[in-house]
């Protein structure tokens, strides 16, 4: 997948029609921003003959505003790609708070009765669940500019049975957070972080020399799949072939069990509440953790802070999981072209670097990973770096069947003591009934 031409130049857009919060459904949601009317229409002639795909023909159809759910966290992005969307293309853009993690089930509900938005944002594993459901326009008019500016990664991650569906906006995976007061360099393996956390953990003063999530299969796939592990075969995709208890799986788990040793502490006293308090107290010197706690942990270490890329297992760099954020067009849009523009226009190169500006994001754009703004930030730097060693979730259905059994078998190992292999083994029986159809 080769680089692109396209682009629209966001910075030539400026203000436009307000971006309003709330609403309820979509045909009220957008019966609140008739002001774009009449201008809506002109500016949208204008528009597609200045396409920002550059490849597509498409122009709004009359009358068309858009409703779009879009996370509190990364609203503010998402108001300023609106305001320049209604801009260049004169549709007004209404915004509803809707996490992403419920958008799906939300989309479900109210799709088909034309409540619910036009363009939704969700982490891609939850894709397959969104097609067989019928939810979601194939992404065709934009695919070749889609597949050409993104990472193979990502748009891997937004197709599904071989149809592209998504525009990848960014890319969310952990990485290892680090005190540089505590740690002065980060550590490369987890024979290092073990060697420091035996001079530095101390539970009865409640310091450790590391602390994650060790109770959710999320942080610790590293474990699982950098020596061979996986959760379904081919790329993700065979629900029989599960991989999580094959002789790869378990090897991995052999330095998940020895890094009990420097973090003494039940998977069930582990939350990220607990785990941000302690780190930004300096009690916990290294941590496991996503994009998202970075701007509280900037704030509270200063130039203290440090990011580097999950200490390597087995001799491997560590495979970490990737989640895909992208934008999706409603099945039911009664505007599928203007839902298409938006959803083109708030992924372009500009657009993922707006993203990063306002909420640090990991772009999927290539042109945009290779910008001064991604290369020179520090922080960002490395988690794009982990990124190149992450794998995507699957994005199957019966990834929703994987969760819960491994979520049980990595307690039964970290706080009970259980065979890893028995865990999985039990682990993946209990996927393999799910996916027949005969589990709980």
């Amino acid at each position: 997948m080769k680089m692109k031409k396209f682009m629209v130049t966001l910075a030539a857009l400026t203000l436009a029609v307000s971006v309003t919060a709330c609403g309820s459904g979509n045909n009220g949601g957008n019966a609140a921003a008739n002001n774009g009317g009449n201008a809506a229409n002109e500016s949208a002639a204008n528009a597609s003959a200045d396409n920002s795909g550059g490849g597509a023909a498409i122009a709004p159809e009359d009358g068309a505003q858009l409703l779009v759910w879009e996370s509190k966290e990364e609203r503010a992005y998402t108001e300023e790609i609106a305001k320049q969307f209604t801009d260049k293309y004169g549709v007004p853009v209404k915004i509803e708070e809707v996490s992403p993690a419920d958008q799906v089930t939300k989309l479900t509900q109210d799709g088909p009765s034309g409540l619910a938005a036009d363009v939704v944002v969700f982490p891609h594993d939850n894709l397959g669940r969104a097609v067989e459901a019928g939810l979601l326009l194939e992404n065709d008019d934009f695919a070749e500019e889609t597949t050409n500016n993104n990472t193979e990664v990502s748009i891997q991650a937004v197709t599904y049975d071989g149809v592209l569906y998504g525009y990848p906006r960014s890319a969310e995976t952990y990485a290892l957070y680090y005190n540089k007061d505590l740690v002065k360099e980060a550590p490369k393996t987890f024979d290092d972080v073990i060697a420091f956390g035996k001079t530095f953990t101390d539970k009865s003063k409640n310091r450790y020399g590391i602390m994650w999530e060790t109770g959710n299969m999320y942080f610790n796939y590293p474990f699982i799949a950098t020596t061979g592990g996986y959760i379904f075969g081919s790329n993700g995709t065979d629900k029989n072939d599960i991989g999580i208890n094959n002789a790869g799986a378990i090897e991995g788990l052999k330095t998940y069990v020895a890094l009990k040793e420097v973090l003494p502490v039940k998977s069930g006293d582990i939350n990220p509440d607990i785990k941000r308090s302690l780190f930004n107290s300096g009690d916990v010197a290294m941590d496991i953790n996503g994009p998202w706690e970075l701007a509280g942990y900037k704030e509270a270490l200063g130039d203290k802070l440090g990011i580097a890329p999950i200490p390597s297992i087995g001799g491997k760099p560590a495979i970490s999981f990737s989640g895909i954020k992208a934008w999706y067009v409603n099945s039911f849009t009664q505007y599928p072209n203007a839902a298409k523009l938006f959803a083109e226009f708030a992924t372009t190169k500009d657009a993922q670097l707006i993203l990063n500006e306002k909420v640090g994001s990991v772009p999927t754009n290539k042109e945009a990973l290779e910008s001064d703004q991604i290369k020179n930030d520090p922080y960002v730097s490395a988690f794009a770096e982990q990124t190149q060693n992450s794998q995507p979730m699957p994005s199957i259905a019966e990834m929703g069947n994987v969760w819960s059994p491994v979520n049980a078998a990595l307690p039964e190992i970290w706080d009970n003591g259980k065979d890893p292999q028995q865990a999985m083994d039990k682990a993946a029986q209990q996927i393999k009934d799910l996916n027949n159809g005969s589990g709980q």
